[in-house]
């Protein structure tokens, strides 16, 4: 039953229409007679003014819903391609950025190799540090095939990172300054105060609450401040004097009030390592 009545008022639609179109066709021949009273020609003109409204009011408003799809359907073209560009921005931005961290790392390290022109030094990427053993070991990309040796020192930007303690033919191990092995090869270092006095201990730990080294073994009560420089003392046989392990962050006794212990801000950061120098002491004795 409902769609019978649906039906007949699509048909009474219909008819309302074609009758509209017909009496605006008559109409307009009644307008154009030249020879019709005024008063019919203005009825005719009402009519057609009608007819056209009645016609085109359907007309312009599947005009405006078509327009208002093709409007939403460039809308949703739009708005994918910017979803896909500012991927493409993103993706861009991250390698831009790693790229800017490893152009860095490039650049310290050859402002380092400018400044060790009496050694020979050989340039690596860290290939793997575990989790587990972070404060530990690296692993690095060179060995013996490219002229490391066992207790050669490695640099990390600007200053002393660990000591080569494993060679392989394509890769070494290299043993941290900040590393917890109680038996570790250790660095001599020293400073030298304010008064010209130099003073010598001994990189004997690493408080990872502080981030700090730990020089001991110090021979001397001579003042020492902070801020001053702690260099490697060159006693140790593969390791050069003057390469800089970090700056003095604090002083304190030890437990009997005797000793001093001096607590080393390291220069290379521990924590981010990409790019090392191996440091090769055989040409300082030619």
């Amino acid at each position: 039953m409902q769609k019978f009545f649906s039906n007949k008022k699509l048909i009474v639609l219909m008819i309302a229409l074609l009758l509209s179109v017909g009496l605006m066709f008559t109409s307009m021949a009644v307008r154009n007679n030249r020879s019709a009273p005024p008063l019919v020609q203005q009825i005719g003109n009402d009519i057609v003014g009608i007819g056209g409204r009645i016609v085109s009011g359907p007309a312009n408003f599947v005009k405006g819903g078509l327009d208002d799809v093709n409007d939403l359907l460039n809308a949703y073209q739009e708005n994918k391609q910017l979803k896909t560009k500012l991927t493409s921005l993103a993706q861009t931005k991250v390698r831009n950025q790693t790229l800017s961290r490893e152009n860095q790392a490039l650049k310290k390290q050859l402002k380092l190799n400018a400044t060790l022109t009496d050694y020979d030094q050989i340039s690596a990427t860290v290939m793997m540090r575990s989790p587990s053993d972070w404060q530990n070991i690296i692993i690095i990309n060179k060995g013996s095939g490219a002229g490391v040796t066992k207790g050669m020192p490695v640099m990390a930007g600007a200053g002393l990172a660990g000591r080569v303690v494993e060679v392989a033919k394509t890769n070494a191990k290299v043993e941290m300054l900040s590393t917890d092995n109680k038996s570790a090869d250790r660095f001599a270092a020293q400073i030298t105060t304010g008064s010209g006095q130099v003073v010598n201990g001994v990189i004997t730990g690493y408080s990872v609450k502080k981030n700090q080294l730990i020089l001991g073994q110090i021979n001397t009560e001579e003042n020492v401040k902070q801020g001053q420089k702690v260099i490697t003392s060159g006693l140790g046989a593969s390791t050069p004097k003057g390469l800089l392990i970090g700056t003095v962050a604090s002083v304190k006794k030890d437990d009997f009030g005797l000793a001093n212990t001096v607590y080393v801000k390291p220069a290379a950061n521990f924590n981010a390592l990409s790019v090392v120098t191996v440091i090769n002491r055989t040409i300082s004795g030619e």
